[in-house]
């Protein structure tokens, strides 16, 4: 399927000149921090060099000093407390932040992770139960909870208090928990609402720190589990993210906790040569970033919530001795072996079963369903199917006698309204605009595959039926120089509001030097011939089937990103190249 190229409006001439003349930068870079709503030199010093001490107060969050005045009762009182997360990236790294901090305390306890099959999403009344049974007067929810009205009635009734360290969008009404901390309350003023929710968990550690007089510095040690948090869990990079993941990313690529460090040995980016952490040299071959995260740590800490329980993750995140960290480090790799491998069959089995049916060809959605597919890989395998097929798409399963399924959405298009659509058939469901979960009854699986579809027909923009791919600036090739990426590196980390910058370049021709790499990658030299350009590296992966028109001295479009490549020692700047176009209006 082609991707319909879009280039990004300029912002203000006025805006894009003040900032090169009192940046010094070019154009081309200027424009790229207007498009960021960075208009002025002070917006632009605290974009390129953030501080933590530009980190909000945590007790301008609501509910945020009843919290601090609970857990300390607790710590007075020697209570039992009983620390819950959910059992993915998030949520573990979560519980795994907040145990580490409160175990320094004189406190009993514990974490709990639910079992995915088993218990389902949020706080369950297994886990309400076992609190009340072992003696907890405390439980911590962390990013979940905003939602489990009546798990937290249950657990009033046994005198139980619950505080809710959540980041998801609440209800109408607010669950009946001794406290909320959630930045997304229509009534908290908190003035950054995107944290994760191990970021709203580390709000909670430092405003306990601030009350017991810990320096921050202390607290700078979660950070790398805040910064997995946020790369795992796609949440916005501006604002206070963007601070916590900069330094969060400093301290992986100097001095990560040995559960991270051990992840990321299975990677090629590890110096095998060395096994555990140096001060006299770095433990990577690289400079770790959100993508690493994204592609690395991420689908290993969730695959053992996927195959197994999340609590391995956990105890990975929290373990300073080597052998207990190799054990879960290995049995954690095995889990995302195996899930990749369910994860690849059940892909397979989904893309023969809507090309084996023609109904689908019409349609603008896409229902499969199979009884035998584990809930655990539905999720993934839902965002396989819209990137090959780019419709509004939903896996289903059979479980326990009731059907559960996953959905993912296309850009544009609001998956979570047209879910609520469909709510009379349903028993439940949950999410947001591009990815939701739900469940329903199999007698009415027929009815939702028809409604669903008609509902999406009658909804879906002309421009939400093809992918697009957004770009930033048209650029030359002599734009592109040392000092050019120096500065382009600056404006990582990146991820969601902040993506890492996609240029265009017109009619350029290859060198001489093209070749298939890897049996399905182009690896090439362009140049602009129109611009008198020098040759500059490019590689294209998944384009290999371009390679017989690229020889034959066709122009041809690209957009790419602008990387630096290192080989043998050598460092060079390489075009990463996302698409190729023969023809720009197609």
């Amino acid at each position: 399927m082609k991707n319909r190229w879009i280039l990004k409006e300029k912002g203000k001439k006025e805006d894009i000149k003040r900032l090169v003349e009192e940046l010094n930068i070019p154009e081309v870079l200027a424009c790229l921090l207007v498009n960021r709503n960075i208009k002025t030199y002070e917006e632009a010093r605290v974009f390129f060099r953030p501080l933590l001490k530009h980190l909000h107060d945590p007790f301008l969050m609501k509910d945020m000093q009843k919290s601090v005045d609970r857990i300390e009762t607790a710590i007075s009182k020697k209570e039992r407390i009983l620390i819950f997360g959910d059992y993915d990236v998030d949520g573990t790294s979560a519980v795994a932040l907040m145990y580490s901090f409160l175990k320094h305390f004189d406190l009993y306890l514990e974490y709990y992770i639910p079992d995915r099959y088993i218990e389902g999403y949020g706080i369950s009344n297994q886990s309400v139960e076992y609190a009340k049974e072992n003696n907890f007067s405390l439980i911590i929810a962390l990013d979940c909870g905003i939602k489990c009205h009546s798990q937290i009635d249950m657990a009033n009734q046994y005198g139980i208090d619950v505080i809710v360290c959540d980041h998801h969008l609440p209800d109408s009404t607010l669950p009946n928990a001794y406290s909320i901390l959630n930045p997304k309350r229509n009534d908290c003023s908190y003035p950054y609402k995107e944290l994760s929710g191990c970021g709203v968990g580390f709000k909670l550690i430092q405003a306990i720190a601030i009350c017991r007089n810990i320096p921050f510095d202390e607290l700078k040690q979660y950070l790398d589990l805040v910064v997995v948090s946020i790369a795992s869990d796609i949440v916005s990079i501006t604002g206070e993210n963007r601070i916590l993941a900069y330094y969060g990313l400093k301290l992986i690529n100097s001095n990560p906790r040995q559960g991270i460090e051990y992840i990321l040995s299975f990677s090629n980016i590890f110096r095998k040569e060395q096994k555990y952490y140096n001060p006299n040299q770095s433990i990577f071959n690289k400079e770790i970033t959100i993508n690493d995260l994204v592609f690395l740590v991420g689908p290993r800490i969730n695959a053992a919530g996927r195959m197994n329980t999340g609590r391995n993750s956990v105890h990975l995140l929290i373990s300073d001795k080597p052998e207990k960290i190799t054990q879960l480090g290995e049995l954690i790799d095995a889990h995302n072996s195996e899930r990749r491998e369910l994860d690849l069959k059940t892909t397979n089995q989904a893309i023969e079963q809507i090309n084996n049916n023609s109904i689908f060809e019409n349609r603008r959605s896409l229902v499969v369903y199979n009884a035998d597919w584990s809930k655990g890989v539905i999720g993934i395998v839902a965002s396989r199917l819209v990137e090959q097929f780019y419709k509004p798409t939903v896996v289903l399963t059979l479980f326990d006698g009731v059907i559960t399924g996953s959905a993912r959405s296309v850009k544009g298009f609001d998956l979570y309204n047209a879910l609520s659509q469909c709510n009379h058939l349903l028993e439940h469901f949950g999410g947001h605009t591009f990815a939701a979960g739900l469940s329903l009854k199999p007698e009415n699986l027929d009815s939702f595959i028809t409604t669903f579809e008609e509902i999406v027909a009658s909804l879906i923009m002309k421009e939400s039926t093809s992918p697009v791919v957004e770009i930033d600036q048209e650029i030359d090739f002599k734009d592109i120089n040392e000092r050019f990426y120096t500065i382009l590196k600056q404006f990582a980390p990146f991820g969601p509001g902040n993506m890492m910058p996609l240029f265009m370049t017109k009619n350029v021709l290859d060198s001489g030097k093209a070749r298939i790499v890897g049996q399905k990658h182009l690896k090439m030299s362009v140049f602009q011939s129109d611009k008198r350009s020098f040759p500059i590296d490019a590689i294209a992966f998944g384009f290999g089937n371009c390679y017989d028109k690229i020889v034959q001295r066709t122009p041809f479009h690209i957009c790419y990103h602008v990387e630096l490549n290192s080989w043998q020692g050598k460092k060079t700047i390489q075009l990463c190249v996302k698409d190729i176009k023969f023809d720009i209006e197609n």
